[in-house]
Order: structure tokens, then C-alpha cells, then sequence
């Protein structure tokens, strides 16, 4: 960790295909996390995945280690939600979705300030709707924290409304579609 117990990095994660970027334990190994799921993310055993606004291609990817909560940008992205993810190395790595995935595809973030233990992932995104992936757009925020539930601090954009509830979305499309085609 750094000095103020935050360290921030800027990754390049080589997507190949499925518009996903995963962390995962160093050691590829199994956590205890309870499989859980708040918009962009999903959460089970050894594995955090995070939807991107592009389907492939190398990502920029944001994500900050630090030793207590460094603060929402509600500001500056569309969407912000939170969940839990427990670690039981305290190593993680980043991915990109890769067919034949090795180690060297990964990017080490840096240790676990508290260890093995709960953590919290929040993840801003901006651009998405565009399905932009400038610098930025996708940020993630770890740190150790009591557990608790999946939350959303912000959601404005369409993507989130389709991640929400895909059916409810897909059948809100097509009522609209009808609609304006009656007009």
C-alpha cells in the first residue's frame, strides 16, 4: 500500500470475446463467497465478474486498493453499485475473458491490505450505453469491510435497466417499439 493506504492502478485487460473482466484469486483457488449479484457484477466461489461496455478488445480498467472505503464518485460515472467479495489469500488478480486463459494474461493488483477476509467491490461505469471504453470508464474500489448486501449508489443508464431485470427491459422495448409504430 501506499503511504495514505490507497493504491490505484491502470490495467489493460485483453477481452476476447463476452464483453467480461474478471478478478480472481491469485491462486485461482476457491473462496467462500455466497453467489450473489448486483447489476454488472457477479459473484461466486473464487471469482468476481464485471460486465464492460465493449465486447472485446484491450480494456482500460481503473481499480484502487485500499484500506478503507475511498469514496464514491457519484459524479462522475452513470452507474455505481456495491457487493461483497471474500478472499481467502488475500492476492487477487484481473482478467480479461480469454478462451485459453494463462497467468500471463493476468495483472496482480497488489496485497489485500487486511488479508484474507470480506471485501468490498464497488464498481463505477460510465459510457456504456455508448459502449465506450475510454480511460476510466470502467473504475473498481476494493477495501475490507463488514459484510453486507449488493447495493446501487447511482443507476441511469439503459444498461442498467437491462441487467436489473433483462424480461422486464427486453418487454419494455418491445411495448415502446409498438407504441410509437401505432402513433
Amino acid at each position: 500500500m501506499t503511504e495514505d493506504g490507497m493504491q490505484t492502478l491502470r490495467l489493460e485487460l485483453d477481452v476476447e470475446d463476452c464483453g467480461q473482466v474478471h478478478l480472481l484469486e491469485h491462486d485461482l483457488g476457491d473462496t467462500p463467497n455466497t453467489p450473489q449479484q448486483v447489476a454488472y457484477v457477479e459473484v461466486n466461489s473464487g471469482i468476481a465478474d464485471f460486465w464492460i461496455s465493449a465486447q472485446w478488445g484491450l480494456i482500460p480498467f481503473t481499480v484502487t486498493v485500499s484500506d478503507r472505503d475511498p469514496g464514491a464518485d457519484l459524479n462522475g460515472y452513470d452507474d455505481v453499485v456495491e457487493i461483497d467479495y471474500t478472499s481467502a489469500s488475500g492476492r487477487l488478480v484481473m482478467a480479461g475473458w480469454a478462451l485459453d486463459w494463462s497467468d500471463e494474461d493476468a495483472r496482480h493488483l497488489p496485497p489485500l491490505p487486511a488479508g484474507p477476509g470480506n471485501y468490498r467491490l464497488r464498481y463505477h461505469v460510465r459510457g456504456i450505453d455508448e459502449e465506450r471504453c475510454d480511460v476510466d470508464d470502467h473504475y473498481l474500489q476494493i477495501w475490507p469491510a463488514e459484510p453486507a448486501g449488493p447495493a446501487v449508489l447511482k443507476a441511469t443508464s439503459r444498461a442498467y435497466e437491462y441487467f436489473k431485470d433483462p424480461k422486464a427491459y427486453e418487454e419494455n422495448q418491445r411495448r415502446t417499439m409498438v407504441e410509437e409504430a401505432g402513433a
